[in-house]
């Protein structure tokens, strides 16, 4: 009988730590801290004082266990892995406020009833977080592009005085080299989606945020070397920090 105990008690803490989301970062700010959790591919949970904001939530209600239900959700594109319908039923988003693309908006609709659209270039403040809409497109700009430019959103969050960059789904494109005063930004790079780890790294070193992740590196092939693209930033510029979080928790 101890055995037995002993076994599912085991499989018990297995089963948690699997469910659990990761450590959050922490970023200190004039009155307090963000606490960022990397939850999922380029899903993540912004938490500062009373607001939790979901980024794109993907993978299930799992994933968020132990962090507060959202206060506010962003989503950047129609594609499964940021506009995911289960993830959001799982939730219970359909009356939590979502700010999206249009796009996103009319496919959200009737069934999500707190929907507002923000197109490229428009900004807004909710719950004293101030949220503008950053392009985020593939290059060339033509027909078989899998994120023509409009459609989907990057985010810029400026919270607490920190200004805080979601990149999308993006190339290396000229919006996002010409974004100034970013403290932390999230950087896609995944191949043949968005960027390569080579072209992400030059736009960073362009715009120069303080800190950067790298996420959203699960490609076709597989991983993104986010090591490479560490490996770069720190070659070609001493003002930026780079940090590698685990954005993939089923692969430990």
């Amino acid at each position: 009988m101890r055995t037995i105990i002993c076994l599912f008690s085991f499989i018990l803490c297995h089963q948690l730590a699997i469910s659990q989301s990761s450590a959050p970062e922490i970023i200190p700010t004039k009155n307090g801290e963000i606490k960022i959790y990397p939850v999922l591919h380029a899903t993540m949970a912004i938490k500062y004082e009373d607001q939790t904001i979901y980024a794109d939530p993907y993978g299930g209600k799992k994933g968020f266990e132990g962090i507060s239900d959202p206060s506010l959700i962003l989503i950047t594109d129609i594609h499964g892995d940021h506009m995911n319908l289960e993830t959001l039923n799982e939730i219970g988003a359909q009356a939590t406020p979502i700010l999206a693309p249009q796009a996103v908006v009319e496919k959200l609709t009737p069934a999500f009833t707190n929907l507002t659209a923000l197109a490229n270039g428009e900004k807004t403040t909710i719950q004293n977080v101030t949220i503008e809409a950053i392009p985020m497109y593939n290059l060339p700009e033509d027909s078989t592009s899998r994120h023509p430019k409009g459609r989907g959103n990057g985010y810029v969050l400026t919270i607490d005085g920190k200004r805080i960059y979601i990149s999308g789904d993006t190339e290396d494109i000229s919006e996002m080299r010409n974004l100034e005063n970013i403290d932390i930004a999230f950087v896609c790079m995944n191949q043949p989606y968005t960027m390569t780890v080579e072209a992400a790294a030059d736009a960073v070193m362009e715009f120069k945020p303080k800190v950067v992740y790298p996420f959203h590196y699960r490609g076709k092939g597989g991983f993104s070397d986010v090591e490479t693209f560490k490996r770069l930033i720190n070659v070609g510029s001493d003002e930026i920090e780079v940090r590698l979080v685990n954005w993939y928790p089923e692969q430990e």
